[in-house]
């Protein structure tokens, strides 16, 4: 979207667990909230307000929270050096707007555009019937860059008839309904809006009113707004909170990420800077009225370290972020207009013309990597944790714990979905890393994370969650060993041909240990030698086909060579409790190596023989035919009656 929205508690939380406080929240702590800190060991971000001693913030060089100050009391909080004085005009930074990316002088980069380089976009235009799953799963560049339908119907979402006003929207919510006012030319928040009084500022006269201002994170989830607006089927059918996040803690009383409503109200001549929408989520965003000028950069790594580079800095101000990457995209919105921008996509908004626009963020399952790319990007530039996707380490706990219990359930996913989700599992055990061996203040914050209603063991999880997804991928394995890890085996999803070295390397686990069996018994080797006629193998190329077919008769002719077979088969027996019976396995494995010799041209009882070679390569005339024949049962039934198990192989 345009905008990063700032999280929103939830309405009557009984306790603080949205993102928008810090470790130090207490109680009767009052005061400005909106400057932050961040402790220089463990990198958490706390408010000034909470954590203060009432100095000035700006003067602080160093500063170390309690729980780091305990751990190494040599750590001490230090002062700036005092600059030298001079009355030249210094940047400042504006966290809440360079969240939302709003520029100070929105004309400037209009003026700069008019001498850069700017191509028009050839994305694709679609009919909203086409845009489902089945395009996601047949199609290999769906979801990789920008649609726009430019009629809604077919897209299965609901949207106010197009006469639905900016008053309309005071009176849905509440004329007295605090809401956040930009005003652009300052960078800052206008206090004491209500949406009321927005309505009324916006109806003015554009030439009557007194500055440029912009609504850019009005998310109007349980409001009577809220039913006239529903998302495209897409979005729907893919969306993380949606699909993963418990719907009995959703709604009054509880936290969780509210980001797929947002109501946006801009004026002409409202500019957005570059921005990539918080943790790369995808965004759906449908122009109700008026237009919009979107300015797109392509997602690449180059692409993404310039715009690391250059986010969250003094560049951001004075540098075109366009001068720093390969190309630059222009798309223009009109009403009626609906665009799917999808996952980690760098982008700029102008607003020529008085708009009203609803979308929403969304995450989901086929481009995992980069959206933890992004909250990687944000943490590198010290966004703080309330302009972040709200919850996000937790909502990511959710997604592992419900594919993990799918994959438990054998079911297929797609190949992009099984490489996202890898990504996922890394991440997973990197937290439960965190929670194994980091310092004291990242373990409590990993922990927090954790959803303890769905999920008991995190690491085990985790780690559980990776073997499954590496073994649904391709991965060779079976219940006590795994093969090289998915990463190494798979390219844009399909599976790469493993070296005879990676198979033999394993792949140790810290806290998931596959579930071993109670008894293991392996019966005697039977042994058995036979001489059959029957020709060797031919030379045609069609030989290995006759002799793959196991249960075929070989035997021939008396006048054909004679074999000597000799025949070894070995069986094991596994047995073990399960929670709601007995599971048992048996193994069999039979080899047989054929020998022909060649009939002796010496009288008979000459003891030498005269072994025959291959016509093709003129190696020994031996040929050794394996076979592994493995018989898995499972019988699963009341252990009281476990005697009268019949197995049927």
């Amino acid at each position: 979207m345009e905008d990063e929205p700032e999280p929103t508690q939830a309405e009557s939380t009984p306790t603080k667990t949205n993102e928008d406080v810090c470790p130090s929240c207490r109680e009767g702590v009052h005061g400005e909230k909106s400057s932050w800190i961040r402790c220089d060991a463990c990198k958490i971000w706390f408010h000034w307000a909470c954590v203060g001693d009432g100095s000035d913030l700006e003067l602080i060089n160093k500063w170390f929270c309690g729980p780091c100050m305990i751990e190494k009391p040599s750590r001490l909080m230090t002062l700036k050096v005092p600059a030298r004085k001079s009355s030249r005009k210094r940047t400042q930074l504006d966290y809440a707007n360079l969240n939302a990316g709003v520029e100070s002088d929105p004309s400037r980069w209009l003026r700069v555009i008019q001498s850069k380089p700017i191509r028009d976009d050839n994305f694709r235009r679609m009919k909203g019937a086409d845009v489902g799953l089945e395009w996601l799963e047949n199609d290999e560049t769906a979801m990789r860059e920008p649609i726009v339908v430019e009629n809604p119907e077919g897209l299965r979402m609901k949207m106010p008839p197009p006469e639905f006003s900016v008053q309309d929207v005071a009176d849905e919510v509440g004329p007295e309904t605090p809401v956040e006012v930009i005003d652009v030319a300052s960078q800052s928040n206008s206090p004491g809006w209500t949406l009321g009084r927005w309505a009324e500022y916006y109806n003015t006269e554009p030439s009557k009113r007194d500055k440029i201002r912009n609504v850019i994170s009005l998310e109007i989830s349980g409001t009577k707004l809220a039913d006239q607006v529903l998302p495209p089927r897409l979005v729907r059918e893919l969306d993380w909170v949606e699909k993963f996040w418990p719907s009995t803690r959703k709604g009054k009383g509880h936290a969780y990420p509210k980001v797929q409503l947002y109501c946006l109200m801009g004026v002409a001549s409202a500019w957005t800077d570059w921005h990539v929408d918080f943790a790369g989520s995808s965004v759906y965003y449908h122009i109700l009225r008026g237009c919009k000028v979107f300015y797109f950069i392509r997602p690449t790594p180059a692409n993404l370290q310039a715009y690391e580079r250059w986010s969250g800095t003094e560049m951001q101000s004075n540098v075109w972020l366009g001068d720093m990457v390969d190309e630059v995209v222009k798309v223009t919105l009109h009403a009626g207009n609906t665009m799917i921008i999808p996952t980690g996509w760098i982008h700029a908004v102008h607003t020529p013309i008085d708009s009203l626009v609803f979308g929403g963020n969304f995450l989901h399952s086929y481009n995992i990597a980069t959206q933890l790319k992004v909250t990687e990007i944000e943490k590198a530039t010290h966004v703080p944790k309330k302009f972040r996707f709200p919850l996000f380490v937790k909502l990511c706990w959710y997604v592992g714990d419900k594919y993990l219990r799918d994959l438990k359930s054998k079911e297929e996913f797609p190949p992009r979905v099984l490489e996202s989700l890898e990504a996922l599992a890394r991440f997973l055990v990197s937290e439960s890393q965190a929670m194994e061996r980091g310092t004291e203040v990242a373990k409590r914050e990993a922990k927090e994370n954790v959803p303890s209603d769905r999920v008991k063991d995190a690491p085990a999880m985790a780690r559980e969650l990776r073997w499954r997804v590496r073994l649904a991928a391709g991965a060779t394995s079976d219940d006590e060993d795994l093969g090289r890890p998915l990463k190494k085996n798979m390219v844009n999803g399909h599976k790469r041909k493993r070296s005879p070295a990676s198979a033999a390397v394993g792949v140790q686990f810290r806290n998931f240990q596959p579930k071993g069996w109670d008894v293991v018994n392996e019966l005697p080797r039977e042994l058995d030698e036979r001489v059959v006629n029957t020709h060797p193998p031919r030379t045609s190329d069609m030989w290995e086909r006759e002799w793959m077919e196991w249960d075929k008769e070989l035997e021939g002719q008396e006048q054909e060579e004679r074999a000597t077979v000799e025949k070894t088969r070995d069986v094991m027996i596994k047995v073990r409790k399960t929670e709601n019976g007995v599971e048992r396995q048996r193994i069999e494995r039979v080899m047989e190596r054929w020998v022909w010799k060649a009939e002796s041209s010496k009288p008979e009882g000459d003891p030498q023989d005269v072994e025959m070679k291959s016509v093709e390569d003129a190696s020994l005339g031996c040929k050794e035919v394996t076979k592994k024949e493995e018989q898995e049962t499972e019988v699963t039934l009341p252990l009281e009656i476990t005697q009268a198990m019949e197995v049927t192989v």
